[in-house]
C-alpha cells in the first residue's frame, strides 16, 4: 500500500476549528493526502474554501452522494480510503452508514451518533465491513494521559477508589442569555444536536477519558442539568455521579456556562497507592501523588515514560506539543489499522466507544429526566 492514504472530507469547511484541527492533524505525520472533500453544504462555498486551501477540484464535489457515486466509479487503487466526518451531529449517522456499506474506513467526530439505536447500527455496519472506525476524543492522543493510562493499567495507583472529571467551558454565554441566539444555533437545537448540548459535546469527552484511563467501565448514573431558561431544552450545565464498582464511584461534572472558563478538560484519579491528576490546559504535566512521597511529575519525550506515550510524542523534552499533535496521534494510529500494522489498542477511540458515549448521553438525559434517579448503562 502507497504511503499515503487518500483521504477525503466531509465538513470543516470556512472558519471550522475542527475543521483546521482534523487537516493539520492528517499532515503532521506524513500519513494522508486529501484526495476529495465536501467542505461545505453550498458547493460555490464549497469551491471557493477548496482554492483557498490548495485542494484540487476535480474531486471537490457538490455534495455527499456524489461524492460516494463518484469514488466508487473509480479504480480502488484510485479512490478515497478514508473519510473524516466532520458535519454537525445530525449528519454523523447517515455519512457514517453510508461510508461503512461501501467499504470506506471512517474516521468521525463525536459525538458518534445522536442516538444509542443509530450507534448500534454503525457498530453493526462496521463489523459487517470489516473496515476501521476512529472516533475522535481528541485529548486521548496526548502523551501525558497516554503516560496515565499504561501507568495504571501496569499497577501504579492499585486498586481504584474514587475518578473525578470536569468540562467546563463558558463560550455559550455569550448565547444562551439572548433568546434570539439561543433559539438558533445548531447545538442547542435537539433535531441537529441529539438530545443533549452540554453531556452530548463535552460531558461524554470526560466519561471517555474516565474510562479511558482506568480501564474501568461506568455501570451506572444518576445526572441533574441545569438549562437556564423554560424555552431552551437542551442541557447547558450537568453534574454526574458514576458508579464503575460497588466501591468505586466518581463524578462527572460538565459546564458551558461557566463564566470565564476556556477549555477546562480535567481528571483526578484516585488510588490506594497514589492518584494522578492531568489538566487539558496544561497537557504537558501529569502529576502522581501518595500519602508517603512528595509530588512527582512526569513529562513527554523522557525515556522513563512509557512506549505508547513516547510513540505520541514528536519533539524532544522541553518542546511543548499541543491539541494538532493529539489529534495527529489519533490520525496516526488510524493510518496503522487502515494499513493492517501493529497498533497498541490506546491509539485511537473506535466503534465501541462511540457506542459507550451515546449510552453515557441517554443514560444522563434520562436520569435528570427522571428526577435525577440511578440508570444503568449497557454492558
Amino acid at each position: 500500500m502507497p504511503k499515503k492514504i487518500r483521504l477525503g472530507i466531509l465538513g470543516g469547511g470556512g472558519d471550522s476549528l475542527i475543521g483546521v484541527l482534523h487537516r493539520v492533524a492528517s499532515h503532521i505525520n506524513d500519513n494522508y493526502q486529501i484526495t476529495g472533500a465536501v467542505f461545505n453544504p453550498n458547493y460555490e462555498d464549497n469551491v471557493a474554501f477548496a482554492k483557498e486551501i490548495d485542494i484540487p477540484l476535480d474531486r471537490v464535489y457538490k455534495d455527499f452522494d456524489t461524492l460516494v457515486e463518484e469514488e466508487m466509479k473509480l479504480p480502488e487503487d484510485e479512490r478515497i480510503q478514508v473519510c473524516s466526518v466532520l458535519t454537525p451531529n445530525f449528519l454523523h449517522f447517515p455519512m457514517a452508514k453510508k461510508l461503512l456499506d461501501n467499504g470506506f474506513h471512517v474516521i468521525c467526530e463525536k459525538p458518534m451518533t445522536t442516538t444509542l439505536e443509530e450507534a448500534k447500527i454503525l457498530l453493526e455496519a462496521q463489523q459487517k465491513s470489516g473496515t476501521v472506525f476512529a472516533l475522535t476524543h481528541t485529548y486521548t492522543g496526548y502523551p501525558m494521559v497516554r503516560q496515565m493510562r499504561e501507568m495504571i493499567k501496569a499497577g501504579a495507583l492499585g486498586k481504584i477508589h474514587k475518578v473525578d472529571a470536569r468540562y467546563y467551558q463558558g463560550w455559550i454565554n455569550a448565547i444562551i442569555h439572548d433568546k434570539e441566539k439561543r433559539n438558533s444555533v445548531w447545538r442547542l437545537d435537539p433535531k441537529k444536536a441529539g438530545i443533549s448540548s452540554c453531556m452530548g459535546d463535552i460531558g461524554v469527552h470526560a466519561f471517555n477519558m474516565v474510562e479511558y484511563t482506568t480501564g474501568l467501565k461506568v455501570k451506572s448514573v444518576l445526572c441533574d442539568f441545569n438549562y437556564l431558561y423554560d424555552d431552551n431544552q437542551m442541557d447547558v450545565d450537568g453534574t454526574v455521579l458514576i458508579r464503575m464498582g460497588d466501591h468505586v464511584k466518581g463524578v462527572i461534572r460538565g459546564s458551558q456556562v461557566a463564566t470565564g472558563e476556556e477549555n477546562g478538560l480535567a481528571i483526578r484519579i484516585y488510588g490506594e497507592k497514589g492518584a494522578f491528576v492531568w489538566e487539558q490546559e496544561n497537557p504537558n504535566f501529569l502529576y502522581k501523588m501518595s500519602d508517603t512521597e512528595p509530588v512527582q511529575m512526569y513529562k513527554p519525550g523522557h525515556a522513563y515514560n512509557t512506549d505508547l506515550s513516547l510513540d505520541g510524542t514528536k519533539l524532544p523534552p522541553g518542546h511543548p506539543e499541543g491539541i494538532f499533535d493529539s489529534m495527529a496521534n489519533i490520525y496516526l494510529g488510524a493510518a496503522r489499522a487502515i494499513r493492517g500494522e501493529k497498533y497498541n489498542d490506546g491509539e485511537f477511540p473506535t466503534i465501541i466507544d462511540g457506542v459507550r458515549g451515546m449510552d453515557f448521553i441517554l443514560s444522563t438525559v434520562e436520569s435528570n429526566k427522571n428526577g435525577n434517579t440511578w440508570v444503568n448503562l449497557e454492558d
